[in-house]
């Protein structure tokens, strides 16, 4: 697995976020069945950034918390059947690693929704990894039965790894 990580945020976390965001993607991709090693990558940035990037890509001008794209296109979510011959643009050329998309997060959000809902900021930042991985697999959270069923899937990863509210 490779997690191509960047941090431009100017304000820090004060943890090990590698290590949090390492553990969470590898829990989600095993709860997930993925079964290639998989390749994400992981920004960290500030609210005036991820706005700019929400504005450019989603027309939406506001910072949110986090960002996410997919590389692939899922008949339905978590549904790898398609690229078992090999889609060589689903996979990296020299690694041959499946390429899921990336992930951008909001460390002023992240810090202000974990004073918000009244947990770690370790817990915001995974329960974010988590969210924006099951993206990445091809989840959403239009209708209320997937916000439902994807939610399930976040807060399932999250307990697994003992990551409580």
């Amino acid at each position: 697995m490779t997690i191509n990580l960047e941090y431009e945020a100017s304000q820090q976390l004060g943890f090990d976020y590698e290590a949090l965001v390492k553990r969470v993607i590898e829990a989600c991709l095993d709860y997930e069945k993925c079964p290639y090693e998989a390749e994400v990558s992981v920004l960290f940035t500030d609210d005036e950034e991820i706005r700019q990037i929400n504005k450019e890509y989603r027309e939406i001008d506001a910072p949110t918390d986090v960002l996410s794209f997919p590389a692939n296109d899922y008949d339905s979510p978590s549904d790898f059947d398609k690229f078992e011959d090999q889609d060589y643009e689903s996979f990296h050329p020299e690694t041959g690693e499946f390429i899921l998309g990336d992930i951008v997060i909001s460390v002023d959000r992240a810090k202000l929704q974990a004073r918000e809902y009244g947990h770690s900021l370790e817990r915001e930042v995974a329960f974010l990894t988590a969210h924006s991985m099951f993206h990445l697999f091809g989840y959403d959270h239009m209708e209320e039965n997937d916000r439902i069923r994807m939610e399930e899937k976040q807060n399932t990863v999250l307990e697994n790894l003992q990551i409580l509210r």
